[in-house]
């Protein structure tokens, strides 16, 4: 295999900025935990901290994690921002602060292991006007790869028109854009059981897909380079009613062709934990468009994420798309301006 293997989807704490983000301003923080006791509930809540609190060196330390991935035969990580570092409910003066100073410490810790790490920054998504300046900040500053959203922000959805120049943009730099939702606005219906990761998700990543679809920014803005995380969620396994929808309702014709088609101008990683699911996915977007991912090192994630690639039953060359040729080929080209 001649391209590195590549894990496209890892994340990093940053303690350091959180305790600053808390010190800032503590009320909202305080309200931002409570949304999430609420929306995850007593039970998940109490086996979710000491399992992060286990991982605190993978997430933090450079040299763990390159162990860590050894272990796993991955030759180079994406790396992101743990999703509690989104602050979607933070004021613009807090947030573009905090997006600047999570692209310097993203920056710095891939900067540690340059040959093997690869960063991915953030932005301020609920304050669309200040979006073009830390997508900027990330990719030109910090020499980033691009950026990772999450399913919405606030009032912010990604079919808003106030995105427009952000889609533009990271079309222009031919950046990446990673996909990851934290939280689910179905809120306490899925407090128990764990629901809110398990169904909330690939929900959130379903309906996030569908606003880019249905309201024709892959239309647009044909350069973009979108990856999702967890497989793209509940999209591709329904995409036939979507399709329908296209066909028979004229609210639903706001994309120039049928929504199935656009999952083949996306990218999805391997994060769906069944190899039945990782099959339909390859033939649903195609097998250039599915990049190896593992969610590292949470426990939702994949501890073995090449050895479930291989054992799928995928022909060998898609294998070695998956694992290797597809990552490389989304970052070919760089950056264009």
């Amino acid at each position: 295999m001649s391209a590195p293997i590549t894990d496209v989807h890892a994340h990093l704490l940053m303690p350091g900025l959180h305790a600053e983000v808390e010190r800032r301003a503590p009320e909202l923080v305080a309200e931002a935990a409570a949304l999430d006791f609420r929306r995850n509930g007593a039970e998940s809540q109490a086996v979710s901290g000491p399992m992060v609190g286990a991982r605190i060196p993978k997430l933090t330390d450079v040299a763990v994690r390159l162990a860590a991935m050894d272990a796993q035969g991955v030759d180079v990580q994406w790396v992101s921002a743990s999703p509690n570092h989104f602050y979607p409910w933070a004021p613009e003066g807090l947030a573009v602060w905090a997006a600047m100073e999570a692209n310097r410490l993203i920056a710095e810790h891939v900067a540690q292991a340059p040959d093997r790490l690869v960063g991915l920054g953030l932005i301020p998504l609920q304050h669309p006007s200040r979006i073009v300046e830390y997508l900027d900040d990330a990719v030109l500053g910090r020499g980033l790869a691009g950026v990772e959203i999450s399913s919405f922000a606030g009032d912010v959805e990604l079919s808003d028109e106030r995105l427009e120049p952000f889609w533009a943009r990271a079309a222009e730099l031919g950046c990446v854009v990673f996909l990851h939702p934290f939280g689910c606005s179905l809120d306490e219906r899925l407090d128990r059981f764990y629901l809110a990761n398990t169904v909330g998700q690939p929900t959130e990543n379903a309906v996030a897909l569908s606003h880019l679809i249905f309201a024709g920014v892959l239309d647009r803005h044909p350069g973009l380079r979108l990856v999702a995380a967890h497989g793209g969620g509940y999209l591709p396994t329904a995409m036939g009613r979507s399709d329908h929808a296209w066909r028979v309702r004229p609210d639903a014709r706001r994309c120039a062709h049928e929504p199935s088609s656009y999952l083949k101008k996306l990218w999805f990683d391997t994060v769906v934990h069944d190899p039945v699911a990782l099959r339909h996915l390859v033939e649903a977007a195609g097998p250039s468009q599915v990049v190896l991912g593992s969610d590292f090192p949470f426990d939702m994630g994949l501890d073995d994420p090449v050895g479930f690639v291989r054992s799928s039953a995928l022909a060998d060359d898609v294998v070695e798309r998956v694992l290797a040729g597809n990552a490389q080929a989304l970052l070919t080209s760089g950056v264009r301006v």
